[in-house]
């Protein structure tokens, strides 16, 4: 029962430091990149991704955790593919209206719901699916204003759904099934996953803004808020392997959406972005179809913890009279052999 509230605590912890870090970095990007004309996401994400493993090897070396090794071609295809989901979505981002990079983003659930169906036997019950439903239709309420189609923009779409879902599949696969856990795993895939937007990021970045990175003029307030948003990162990035390892990655997406209102609400607050009754309206049902989905988890969770706790006590009470059966058996046999003919 303590392990189980522990676990519990976990998660909790888990979930609000990935809320609270996500929040914190967008907050931190949209002043870098807004105010102060910073526009190179992926070169950044880049940067991101290697602060994050300098981090990870300084902890490794004080022996905060221990290093398990992981087969070097699945970590290398992992850390390529996160690193190319990262890329196709910026260029997606690129090519599309915000409207269409929206509903993208939104896809990104069904899609692993659909995978982890076919691929994993996973099974999502109607009320579930109802409350997913109910989460993307506010989300898509609050923030789509616009949607421009073109083919090129369709395609990179496509195929950062396709990236990012089976990505985030194998962060939760790799880690129960290789018995890794999230910082191991963060740990030897995040050089790989620099590596690649390390080198492409400045292409990307100069196609999508016709700007170069490297002629960029660095002022002291621009690289002090380069180095937060690193800093910062290092927790998104630990705080997403650990959520995702702990829940699942339907669950991590649904925490997306709910990060998704909070900076509608904080941008509001804040920075007096503009909000409608329809801004308000869709995050309204949106944190409905968070709560009944966190309801509906919580009550098969239970019911299937319930199921186990009576099998084995089921078990339990079949195995005893034959363990006595066979007990006095031999006592019998004993008696037998000692008692005079």
């Amino acid at each position: 029962m303590g392990e189980m509230k522990s676990m519990q605590m976990g998660v909790i912890g888990a979930l609000f430091l990935s809320v609270a870090s996500s929040v914190s970095i967008v907050i931190c990007n949209k002043a870098l990149m807004t105010n102060l004309g910073f526009p190179f996401a992926t070169t950044l994400t880049s940067w991101h991704l290697m602060v994050t493993y300098c981090t990870l090897h300084v902890a490794y070396k004080l022996n905060f955790f221990e290093n398990k090794p992981i087969d070097t071609k699945t970590v290398v295809l992992f850390g390529l593919l996160n690193g190319i989901s990262i890329g196709l979505l910026n260029l997606s981002l690129g090519f599309n209206s915000i409207g269409f990079y929206q509903m993208t983003k939104l896809a990104i659930i069904p899609f692993t719901v659909l995978l982890e169906t076919l691929f994993l036997n996973k099974k999502f019950s109607r009320k579930i699916k109802f409350a997913l439903f109910l989460l993307l239709v506010g989300v898509g309420i609050a923030s789509i204003t616009d949607l421009q189609l073109n083919f090129v923009g369709s395609v990179l779409s496509l195929l950062a759904i396709a990236t990012t879902c089976v990505g985030q599949i194998l962060t939760n696969t790799i880690q129960k099934r290789l018995n890794v856990t999230s910082t191991q795993l963060l740990y030897q895939s995040a050089p790989f996953q620099a590596a690649i937007l390390f080198v492409s990021g400045p292409f990307v970045d100069k196609y999508l803004t016709r700007l170069n990175v490297f002629s960029f003029h660095y002022s002291p307030l621009v690289v002090g808020f380069i180095t937060l948003s690193c800093l910062i990162a290092v927790s998104v990035n630990f705080s997403t392997f650990l959520v995702i390892g702990k829940t699942s990655p339907v669950t991590y997406q649904v925490l997306g959406h709910l990060k998704t209102c909070l900076v509608l609400a904080f941008g509001y607050t804040l920075l007096h972005d503009p909000f409608t009754p329809r801004n308000i309206a869709g995050i309204l049902i949106a944190v409905l179809g968070m709560l009944l989905y966190s309801y509906f988890c919580s009550v098969a969770s239970k019911s299937k913890q319930g199921s186990s706790e009576s099998a084995f006590i089921g078990k339990d009470r079949d195995t005893t009279p034959l363990l006595s059966q066979e007990k006095e058996n031999h006592e019998a046999k004993k008696l037998d052999k000692h008692s005079p003919v």
